[in-house]
């Protein structure tokens, strides 16, 4: 019998990805046990999901520490191991030009936030995969260099609606149904520290019909949804996840070098 993975998840919402992920767990298609269920949110359905199958549930509210930096910075309790220089060193989220205030006013909020994160999940015992299912706020490379303690093995997937690269974001059905896609499909990936950026690990897509509206497009996405996420978790649990890094020479001289996934076809 192959030993069980540690699976944390952070939500949002409702969390149908969960409800995938706890199913996976259960009947046998994900060598893995859910650790925790965390939330940026209270009350959320997808907290009642792992409650109903005593899930250990918990809560880090993000609203109430940006209004009290919004009220007041100084107030705001920030990690005695931030710096926020080494923060805008590694950050991939703003462009160069964005205002040096809202800048200062994210990473601090986060910070403070992901302090909290850290320590429930650290309050649950060791860890080998976080995934994010739903979870709509952009973790940092404060939380990111703290949890993935070596580089080389990142433990925090995510998965979004689009075809990475194309269409990252907050609304990748949409975006991909108004450009007029003939397929669509979703993406897991690691997170890194940019917008959806990291390496894929695994792709599933399906075809757009004409006569399909959006609804039908998110319908089909998280269809393959519930499908693609089980099934890169399980290849982590195997171990048949490795990232590599590539370099490539292009016609016009320039070299990229970019981390990418491979995936074992053997334990």
């Amino acid at each position: 019998m192959n030993q069980k993975i540690r699976i944390g998840a952070l939500i949002s919402g409702g969390g149908t990805n969960l409800q995938a992920i706890i199913d996976a767990c259960e009947d046998g298609r994900i060598d893995g046990e859910m650790a925790f269920v965390g939330s940026d949110q209270s009350g959320v359905k997808g907290l009642e999901r792992a409650n109903k199958h005593d899930i250990p549930g918990f809560v880090v509210e993000y609203g109430p520490l940006i209004q009290t930096y919004r009220r007041d910075p100084a107030k705001l309790m920030l990690p005695e191991d931030f710096d926020l220089s080494e923060i805008l060193a590694r950050q991939h989220l703003f462009p160069a030009d964005s205002s040096e205030d809202r800048i200062r006013a994210f990473f601090c909020t986060r910070a403070a936030a992901e302090r909290r994160l850290l320590s429930e999940i650290d309050a649950r015992g060791p860890l080998d995969l976080l995934v994010l299912a739903g979870f709509m706020r952009n973790l940092t490379p404060y939380f990111i260099d703290r949890f993935n303690t070596d580089p080389r093995n990142p433990r925090i997937m995510n998965i979004h609606p689009a075809i990475l690269p194309s269409f990252p974001g907050v609304d990748g059905y949409g975006d991909t149904f108004r450009y007029g896609c003939k397929v669509g499909g979703c993406t897991v990936h690691f997170i890194d520290y940019g917008e959806d950026s990291g390496p894929i690990v695994g792709q599933r897509t399906f075809p757009i019909l004409e006569t399909d509206t959006l609804d039908d497009v998110k319908r089909k996405g998280l269809e393959q949804e519930w499908l693609l996420y089980p099934e890169c978790i399980q290849n982590f649990a195997r171990g048949r996840v490795n990232t590599v890094k590539m370099t490539h020479r292009l016609d016009d001289g320039q070299v990229c070098r970019r981390t990418v996934v491979k995936i074992a076809q053997t334990d």
